[in-house]
């Protein structure tokens, strides 16, 4: 198998290059097994083991990282040696209170928001998915899956031409293979997507499309969601026939937001387009006078729910950093003793 099948480039040949070992041999992450990892070399698949100092530093490997690994493949010794620099990693904050991020996949090209047209469908949950695929620096295309139970896609299509300016949209039908022609200029060799949505939208039943055969489990469809449901608990990285890989992942139950404010402005251009007219350069867009962001929600220029969307992540973001600088101060001051 040749590596840049599995998106091996430049850039990871020269970071490579640093570690000066030709004893080393590198290898894409496919799945975490418990206390060991399944990765993809140029001969194959190989199990391989995380030493604990991985654990202690926080460079814990994800789907989609390039390891160096280091052993005897005869004695199944092999050890992860050294984590590769990451090109990009589409990131979230953990579930719950704990503020701590958690890396959903490194290294992609393309990542698919994949939304189902029936009760799944959401702008502001759209928005939210946006803000944290630009944060990444990859490319979103948005995937509108199961058309078949919709008789307005034209008018869904037009709605998120207003909110996801200039991203990519196309209607399928993973159920019926309709429209999955549409995702051909994406999946070239070489290159990595990374499919991501809600529970039960059809990422599944798409990769098995993809694939040619049923490869990832799904359950029947639930009469009174009309959705199936993704029955694997963990993030796979799969090869296509035509030498793409793509990464699939469980559905996301909560989307809790990991970066900064300042990865607002890619999502929601307009908004901060329309600011630059405000009468004061740090407007907060609420009760300030001479707002052009508040006259545009109110005449009709702005959806006054987006305008509401952003508000509330901005505020996340905001609380987001208080908690990571406090728990920095934290952290600093336990060193410090």
């Amino acid at each position: 198998m040749k590596l840049e099948h599995l998106g091996w480039n430049s850039f990871f040949e020269e970071n490579f290059k640093k570690l000066e070992d030709n004893a080393l041999l590198y290898a894409r992450v496919v799945r975490r097994e418990k206390l060991r990892y399944l990765v993809i070399a140029e001969k194959g698949e190989l199990t391989v083991k995380l030493p604990g100092r991985f654990y202690r530093q926080g460079k814990v490997p994800v789907v989609g990282d390039w390891v160096a690994v280091v052993g005897d493949r005869g004695k199944a010794t092999l050890t992860i040696k050294e984590l590769l620099p990451r090109k990009n990693k589409l990131s979230r904050k953990v579930a719950g209170v704990t503020t701590k991020e958690q890396v959903i996949a490194a290294n992609i090209d393309y990542v698919f928001l994949v939304m189902a047209l029936d009760s799944d469908f959401s702008l502001r949950r759209l928005e939210r998915y946006l803000t944290l695929i630009f944060n990444c620096g990859a490319t979103p295309v948005i995937i509108l899956n199961k058309t078949d139970v919709c008789p307005e896609v034209d008018k869904y299509l037009q709605e998120i031409k207003k909110t996801a300016s200039g991203v990519a949209v196309l209607p399928v039908c993973a159920l019926n293979n309709t429209g999955l022609d549409q995702l051909a200029s994406y999946l070239k060799p070489g290159k990595t997507v990374s499919f991501i949505g809600s529970s039960g939208v059809g990422k599944s039943t798409l990769v098995n499309r993809l694939l040619g055969f049923d490869y990832m489990k799904t359950k029947a469809l639930r009469k009174d969601m009309n959705k199936g449901s993704h029955t694997t608990s963990h993030r796979e990285l799969i090869l296509l026939p035509g030498g793409a890989v793509v990464i699939d992942s469980p559905g996301m139950r909560e989307l809790q937001l990991w970066g900064s404010k300042d990865d607002l402005r890619r999502g929601f251009d307009d908004i901060e387009e329309l600011a630059t007219s405000c009468r004061f350069r740090d407007c907060q867009h609420t009760t300030e006078p001479s707002c052009a962001v508040k006259e545009a929600a109110e005449t009709g220029g702005l959806i006054k729910e987006r305008l509401a969307n952003y508000r509330k992540m901005k505020e996340e973001f905001e609380a987001l950093a208080r908690k990571r600088a406090e728990q920095a101060r934290r952290k600093g001051k336990r060193r410090g003793k």
